[in-house]
């Protein structure tokens, strides 16, 4: 009961959870407002699968579509990223997004809450920068282990502007030149 209207008319951007990209009525819900959107690939979701959740934001005219990674299920607590994913969603025509720190999530990890493995953040945003991703989704905190929620996954404040300092000089490289992968594609 998301009161959809009321936020595309406040926010730039409109995102939406892994958990619902299946939800064809919300999806294309979201998709109508028109505002650009930026959704995450469900962890239980093939990269492949993701080119029917944008032709439904097509379907009501939508072509303002971002797709995010942000890992996939790996048996009971883990997740893992398979690089090959972003390539594959960005031959959708979409843009791709890297959520680098959703993706070092351990999900239920603590017993009770959700772990993470914060030092892979870095490790994983090199990755998917040298793929070529469009952009970089990133969750930062002050001080990540006194964060409210997800603070195990969190990159700490104080370290941002080195780890981004890096990711633009890799970035800046990797689309100098064509992606040799896309004759093949």
């Amino acid at each position: 009961n998301t009161p959809v209207d009321e936020v595309a008319a406040v926010v730039d951007v409109l995102q939406t959870p892994a958990f619902l990209v299946r939800q064809t009525d919300f999806i294309q819900r979201v998709a109508a407002t028109g505002k650009p959107l930026n959704i995450k690939k469900g962890q239980f979701l093939a990269p492949w699968d993701m080119a029917g959740v944008v032709a439904k934001c097509h379907e009501v005219g939508n072509q303002q579509v971002m797709l995010c990674e942000r890992g996939t299920s790996f048996g009971y607590n883990n997740l893992v990223v398979d690089m090959r994913s972003l390539a594959v969603m960005r031959a959708t025509g979409c843009p791709v997004v890297f959520d680098a720190t959703h993706s070092v999530q351990l999900p239920g990890g603590l017993g009770n809450a959700t772990g993470g493995q914060r030092e892979m953040v870095p490790v994983l945003a090199r990755a998917a920068v040298a793929v070529g991703v469009a952009g970089l989704f990133l969750e930062t905190h002050p001080d990540p282990d006194q964060a409210p929620c997800d603070g195990p996954n969190m990159w700490p404040l104080s370290r941002m502007e080195e780890l981004l300092s890096l990711l633009v000089e890799i970035d800046q490289r990797v689309k100098q030149e064509p992606y040799p992968e896309l004759s093949m594609m």
